[in-house]
């Protein structure tokens, strides 16, 4: 079984839709001896959220609060429902919105204004124009991925560009999420929009004459339907991450049958954010800094399967290798993804016959 099979690259930022919200409380254990916690903060998240106990301990230890987090679903319906609680939050702080839907809580009012002094070791460059209240916490490139061994196997060449997906040798190869649906298929569409500019709709029309398959969600399209996968399916080329490749080593170490085509791939920040009208703003202050701190950044390609924003904050050595941090990705001007967002779609659904 490859990394991906056991740690579940379901818990990515752009992962799978759930609709259904749930609360946990995370806290030392009586082994720890750590000191008990004097109160609470609580973080407002999206279902792909994990930090290991033992990170999230040590914070414990280091301010005596407990965290506890409230899922609120995927990034994109935790930014909705966050929207909709201006000065009236479920808890002190929020992470996981990402800059494809950071204009809406902002514009909303939901956050107060922090800059985290640790924000200045990385984070502050991937701050959004005019949105302070947001530190960045982490990134993860939106990509094509294949499958390697499936073009080796039929002697074809592999594609690298966009466009490559729309030539006749490719297909019916081709599986990619509905961006009504996953921020992943949001992503992937914003990144035909940045790349390709005015067009990009005939550019969908001929991936749609190219036989292109939209499955609803990340999870479908990726471990199910992707041949590279541990499900085997029948599609080489799916949409996924520039991490994904890292999560299919072999327990042997063996190189991963897949690569994600970095020409191809379009930037995702997830950002955290302290909550206007927490009763607790000192203790959301506090998590946003312990989220940037060294141990924390350090944990997250393992535990979420994206990059760090802290500087000089060392990947995993199978990602050094096989997910470095793409050298070029597509980005849009969060005020731009909000203002037109919703009409992109519309034009995808018209240009997918859908």
């Amino acid at each position: 079984m490859s990394n991906l099979g056991r740690i579940g690259l379901a818990i990515l930022t752009a992962a799978a839709l759930a609709t259904s919200a749930c609360a946990t409380s995370t806290a030392p254990s009586a082994e720890s001896g750590a000191p008990s916690a004097t109160g609470a903060v609580t973080l407002v998240t999206h279902s792909s959220f994990h930090l290991p106990e033992q990170v999230l301990a040590d914070f414990t230890k280091q301010t005596g609060l407990a965290v506890k987090t409230v899922e609120l679903g995927d990034g994109g319906e935790l930014a909705t429902k966050l929207s909709l609680t201006p000065g009236n939050p479920p808890g002190d702080v929020a992470f996981g919105v990402d800059n494809t839907y950071a204009a809406r809580p902002v514009r909303a009012g939901v956050f107060d204004e922090y800059v985290s002094p640790a924000a200045a070791n990385g984070a502050q460059e991937y701050a959004l124009a005019g949105m302070p209240q947001l530190a960045a916490v982490d990134f993860g490139d939106v990509c094509i991925n294949i499958d390697t061994r499936y073009f080796r196997d039929k002697n074809l060449p592999e594609p690298v560009t966009y466009q490559d997906l729309a030539k006749p040798e490719y297909r019916g190869l081709t599986i990619v999420e509905n961006p009504e649906t996953a921020s992943p298929g949001m992503a992937f569409l914003a990144g035909t929009v940045a790349t390709l500019g005015e067009g990009w709709q005939d550019y969908w029309r001929s991936l749609r004459a190219n036989d292109v398959v939209v499955a609803p969600d990340w999870s479908t399209a990726y471990k199910t339907d992707f041949s590279g996968s541990s499900g085997k399916g029948p599609k080489p080329i799916v949409v996924s991450y520039a991490s994904s490749p890292a999560a299919e080593v072999g327990e042997d170490g063996a190189a991963p049958p897949t690569k994600a085509l970095l020409d191809t791939c379009f930037r995702q920040v997830e950002y955290a954010g302290v909550l206007r009208g927490t009763k607790n703003p000192d203790g959301a202050r506090k998590l946003i800094d312990f989220l940037l701190s060294p141990a924390a950044q350090a944990a997250i390609p393992d535990a979420m399967y994206v990059y760090p924003v802290t500087r000089g904050v060392p990947l995993p050595e199978a990602w050094a290798k096989y997910a470095p941090v793409p050298p070029k990705s597509a980005t849009l001007p969060a005020d731009r993804l909000a203002d037109e967002r919703d009409g992109w779609v519309r034009q995808w659904r018209q240009a997918m016959g859908r």
